[in-house]
């Protein structure tokens, strides 16, 4: 029986994208060996997408209110990689992290299975 999900992140700088989640999301975590953090995350749900082309993955962050978030994760020094946008579906935003790349956070406006 599956029990978990387990996501990857590629980084060029990992070192400072594992502070990023172990400082200032305060994510709880275990040293795996060597510094290898690895986070337990909060509760996820999945979306399967129809695609035509090339297929992808993506990884959002969910909150209830986005625009308090950024500004209190803005308050820690993380950077706007891209600013909120209204998606229909919900509201999202962009951080940028330490190690150059971006991560989306969203706030749902569709139901989901999970109690926020």
């Amino acid at each position: 029986m599956i029990k978990g999900f387990h996501a990857i992140l590629f980084s060029a700088d990992a070192e400072a994208d594992r502070a990023f989640f172990r400082d200032v999301l305060g994510w709880p975590f275990v040293d795996a060996r060597d510094g290898w953090l690895i986070f337990a995350a909060p509760p996820a749900e999945l979306a399967l997408h129809p695609v035509e082309g090339s297929q992808r993955h993506e990884f959002y962050l969910m909150c209830d209110d986005v625009k308090a978030t950024v500004d209190e994760l803005e308050r820690k020094g993380v950077e706007l990689a891209r600013p909120i946008g209204d998606q229909g579906f919900g509201l999202i935003a962009y951080l940028r992290l330490p190690g150059g790349s971006e991560l989306g956070i969203y706030e749902p406006r569709h139901p989901s299975p999970l109690a926020f």
